[in-house]
């Protein structure tokens, strides 16, 4: 592995039985910046961290993750890396502190300045007011900080984080954004999972999965321009009306409708395309302003993932 990159996979898979959860995927996550995965539930994104962190075996395939390849020396990853499941999996019969100070025991941080340590964490996450009170009665955002604070106590090299904000509020998930920014901008390598399309936008870098295939990896920006299609947007009164008569059209790949607005995928192929959603509603009768515009990473979603339907998830 070069030192530019923190996490270098080569083909790896796991297969649970006839399930192919992620298949051959390569991957190269640059060191200090934040790599997303994006994709919806059962699209491998779980199970390609576990396979990362060394908790679970991969059927093929291999990877170098800090240097240590993966699978045959997990057990040394274990001081370089911090670890957040989606779940809240710290213990709820605990106080903040003494969940802090637990994760401490098992990482071995030394006593001397352990105390410190955790008031640091305890100030910078914002979790003063709830030093001594109970896990299990915290709020989610809470909660989250904490898991955070937990994962980052040693001073991991790669934080590897499994959809952390699935639970919390809007507020409590930029509040989490601007603290992973502050981490990777201190030499932090973050890997984080999401099927929000707004916080794939935040990461440096991602990677689209889908039914365990990696369909798309680059910068958003890289991806908006490389979509491969031709994005027309129709405002129109009657919304139902108009997606009915573009779902004639035999040029239109993909229609999505959001809120008065339809979003048209037409690949770059078809000539004129402003002409042809125009004509298909004038033969219908549908009133609309149309007009072409850029790609959002959800119509990137929807046109790299429109060929793996009906795969193994």
């Amino acid at each position: 592995m070069t030192g530019n990159y923190a996490i270098e996979s080569r083909g790896l898979s796991k297969h649970f039985g006839d399930l192919k959860a992620v298949s051959e995927l390569d991957l190269k996550v640059p060191r200090g910046q934040i790599y997303g995965f994006l994709g919806p539930n059962g699209s491998g994104k779980s199970t390609t961290i576990r396979m990362l962190c060394g908790l679970l075996t991969p059927t093929e395939g291999s990877a170098t993750v800090l240097g240590t390849e993966i699978p045959g020396h997990a057990r040394y990853l274990k001081p370089k890396i911090g670890y957040m499941t989606q779940k809240f999996s710290l213990f709820g019969d605990m106080t903040v502190f003494e969940n802090l100070q637990f994760m401490a025991e098992i990482y071995s941080f030394p006593k001397v300045s352990r105390n410190a340590r955790i008031d640091e964490l305890i100030e910078k996450y914002d979790l003063v007011d709830q030093r001594r009170q109970l896990a299990a009665t915290m709020s989610g955002g809470q909660k989250q900080r904490l898991a955070l604070a937990c994962a980052v106590l040693h001073h991991p090299e790669l934080l590897l984080l499994d959809e952390p904000t699935s639970a919390v509020d809007p507020q409590s998930r930029r509040d989490f954004w601007a603290n992973l920014f502050r981490l990777a901008e201190g030499g932090t390598t973050i890997l984080v999972s999401t099927h929000y399309m707004d916080e794939a936008e935040r990461c440096h870098r991602l990677a689209i999965l889908d039914h365990g295939v990696k369909v798309a990896d680059g910068t958003p920006l890289q991806l908006q321009a490389n979509t491969g299609m031709h994005i027309i947007e129709v405002l129109a009164d009657d919304p139902y009306r108009a997606q009915e008569a573009l779902d004639d059209g035999d040029a239109i790949a993909s229609v999505t409708q959001l809120g008065m607005r339809l979003r048209v995928l037409i690949p770059v192929q078809v000539e004129d395309p402003l002409g042809k959603v125009k004509g298909l509603l004038d033969s219908h009768g549908v009133q609309a302003e149309v007009r072409v515009t850029t790609a959002s990473l959800e119509d990137v979603f929807v046109a790299v993932t429109m060929g793996t339907e009906g795969q193994d998830a």
